[in-house]
């Protein structure tokens, strides 16, 4: 477990000069509760390059937001577990406390979170949220702050950000409010944006609207970002690479081109027939994946996602498959009986005459790389 540390200037930028901007390393997060631990980050690893874009998707109770925050360390101090490494910038981030973590918090590393209304305050001015950053972290008189703060109303879309900046949350839209919480994250212009479900609570049109918003912002200033989401269909084009998460821990991972084409993973497979497709008819029953997630606190034994599994076999039950490289670089996942191949074929033909319940599904080529989603 690792302790909280202060220091009163970070330590040098000895990684700076890597290609890694962000690094994870065996990450651990717990929660000690009257029922027992929970495990809601279990053992995640990656590295976020320069200027690149990662999505973390999975479903709720997956350890997405627990994962960013522990990254941003925003997390209680009391009932956690931690341990693992965290690195920024060849930094060891892990476990600073509070004071030291305000040094990076907006100026290095922002977050946009779920729900505006609920990380903007509504008794204040839009103008005042952003400036209280540019003037704390840059320096800036209340002159410059007050121009800065209208330019980046303007770079997020925002019409009239001279009237804008003196109106509070609740007399804008959703849309603009979200439009607003980038603005604040981007107002220091860090180098790592985490973008938590930035478009959970908002219509489908303006979804895009903010994800496009995103990407651009990401491109032109260059900044890593990490993307959480539970739609794989959100990171589809966003991003360069994906992690599925499942159960706290890392099912898949890959290059999105590569994790789209080449999914081994029958979790990301049930994730991928979840959505919504334009061409079916308008009383198309929606595709669920049967079952529920794992209790964290009791994980079933084996591989977690086993259970709800149409290709589940003994061995699923019994032992936890481990991350095992794919043939395409960079891609990983963890899977005994992986999809697309023979013994995945034959693997769910075994559950099919077995008249297992994850098995009593809709069928479209299954084992050979399409998904097996229950309907039930």
């Amino acid at each position: 477990m690792s302790r909280t540390r202060s220091v009163s200037k970070l330590e040098p930028r000895k990684g700076a000069d890597s290609a890694h901007l962000l690094e994870v390393q065996n990450l651990k997060t717990h929660f000690i509760t009257a029922r027992g631990r929970v495990r809601a980050v279990d053992g995640v690893s990656f590295a976020l390059e320069r200027g690149k874009t990662i999505g973390i998707v999975g479903e709720s109770g997956s350890g997405k937001t627990v994962l960013s925050r522990s990254i941003m360390n925003l997390l209680p101090r009391s009932n956690v577990v931690r341990d693992g490494k965290i690195t920024f910038e060849g930094r060891d981030i892990t476990g600073l406390d509070a004071k030291s973590m305000r040094e990076i918090w907006g100026i290095e590393i922002a977050m946009v979170f779920q729900d505006p209304m609920t990380s903007l305050n509504p008794v204040v001015k839009i103008g005042r949220q952003i400036t209280e950053s540019l003037r704390f972290h840059l320096d800036l008189d209340k002159k410059e702050a007050k121009e800065t703060a209208i330019a980046l109303l303007r770079s997020v879309n925002i019409p009239e950000p001279e009237k804008r900046i003196n109106e509070y949350p609740h007399q804008l839209s959703g849309g603009m409010r979200q439009r607003v919480t980038i603005a604040i994250a981007l107002a220091c212009g860090p180098k790592l944006l985490m973008a938590d479900e930035p478009t959970t609570a908002l219509d489908v049109t303006v979804q895009a609207q903010i994800l496009n918003l995103l990407a651009r912002q990401q491109r032109e200033r260059d900044m890593g970002m990490v993307l959480v989401t539970h739609d794989l269909g959100v990171v589809a084009g966003r991003t360069d690479e994906i992690i599925v998460m499942y159960g706290g821990k890392v099912v898949e991972q890959a290059p999105t081109a590569v994790l789209f084409d080449q999914m081994k993973m029958p979790y990301t497979e049930a994730l991928m027939r979840s959505i919504p497709k334009l061409e079916d008819h308008s009383h198309t029953r929606l595709k669920v994946i049967g079952g529920r997630p794992p209790d964290l606190i009791n994980p079933p034994k084996g591989c977690n996602f086993s259970p709800r599994c149409p290709y589940a076999q003994p061995k699923c039950h019994e032992e936890e498959p481990p991350l095992i490289a794919a043939e395409a670089p960079g891609h990983q996942y963890a899977c005994w009986f992986p999809v697309g191949t023979p013994e995945n074929r034959a693997a769910y033909e075994r559950n099919l005459e077995a008249k297992l319940p994850q098995t009593l599904v809709t069928v479209e080529g299954a084992g050979a790389g399409a998904a097996v989603t229950s309907e039930s």
